[in-house]
């Protein structure tokens, strides 16, 4: 029996996700017989919370901004905890859309064409012919995400929001019609390939997280060649993104044309009951509580 702190919650605005992860996460390390603490990083004395502890592993189910942008994965480093998932650089590195593309870029992984630009440049006119998708730069779950269909006159409004949240900084990338595609990664080995078929025309926060939002196909019925091509994609641009433990690439594939883009890599993939990561797993024989305790032997400290 090991003792575990979950980290769940935080400030981002993926905090609602984190939650849900960080509880089935939690409730699956007691069923296995660990005991387990549950500290939210939103609280003041949340790094205090873990030093008094002193665990043996830190599971770590934060999503978004400080949670897996390599921000808390420094504070766990400086502790000297053993946590889960991808470590400093990994985390930092993935979470900017676009220092991750240029690396990804130099690894022959196929990507959309795109540019990164201000939200203020975004909202003037036009950045490039229309269909594009506009997104912020350092978010994660389509949050602040945007689809510029063709012959719309204007960018997103929403771009000039005063409460806009998500950083002034947009990746601006041409859209890629077709089928939504990922693929999970577990240590070394690429899962699966999962289409993802929303109920509605974007497969946006609410479609991902909500109770009939979008619909799962696993196995993908694709030509083996494309689901092969994204499963090397996404193992390749986990290990040239230098993660560790789960990770989960998301891609974007054209039938018509052939094209097969990888869009990002999610170094902490959700751990809901609607998520992807786990039902790629049970897919291949691991049950839940079997994957949380593979996160937790995986998991390690930078030594």
């Amino acid at each position: 029996m090991a003792r575990v702190v979950v980290l769940l919650g935080g400030i981002s605005p993926e905090r609602p996700v984190s939650l849900v992860s960080g509880a089935a996460c939690a409730a699956a390390a007691r069923r296995l017989g660990h005991q387990v603490h549950e500290i939210d990083p939103q609280m003041p004395d949340w790094i205090a919370q873990i030093a008094a502890l002193r665990p043996d592993k830190v599971l770590n189910a934060l999503h978004g901004v400080w949670g897996e942008d390599g921000r808390v994965q420094g504070v766990l480093d400086w502790l000297g905890f053993a946590y889960t998932h991808s470590g400093v650089a990994a985390s930092a590195l993935a979470m900017d859309k676009t220092k991750a593309k240029a690396v990804l870029a130099g690894l022959g992984v196929p990507l959309a064409n795109g540019l990164l630009i201000s939200r203020f440049e975004a909202a003037k006119a036009h950045p490039m012919e229309p269909p594009y998708v506009v997104k912020p730069n350092a978010q994660g779950s389509s949050v602040g995400v945007f689809i510029v269909r063709k012959g719309a006159n204007r960018p997103p409004g929403q771009l000039l929001d005063p409460d806009w949240s998500y950083g002034d900084e947009v990746l601006v990338e041409e859209f890629i019609a077709g089928k939504e595609l990922t693929v999970a990664v577990l240590g070394d080995e690429s899962l699966c390939v999962t289409e993802i078929l929303p109920s509605v025309d974007f497969y946006d926060f609410a479609a991902k997280y909500s109770e009939g939002g979008s619909r799962h196909q696993i196995p993908a019925d694709l030509p083996q060649s494309v689901s092969q091509a994204a499963c090397e994609a996404a193992l390749l641009a986990h290990r040239g993104l230098g993660c560790r433990g789960v990770t989960r690439s998301d891609f974007r594939y054209d039938p018509e044309r052939g094209r097969l883009v990888l869009l990002e890599v999610n170094t902490q993939p959700g751990m809901t009951p609607t998520s992807l990561a786990p039902e790629q797993a049970a897919h291949r024989g691991m049950s839940f509580d079997d994957l949380v305790q593979w996160m937790l032997e995986d998991a390690s400290w930078p030594r």
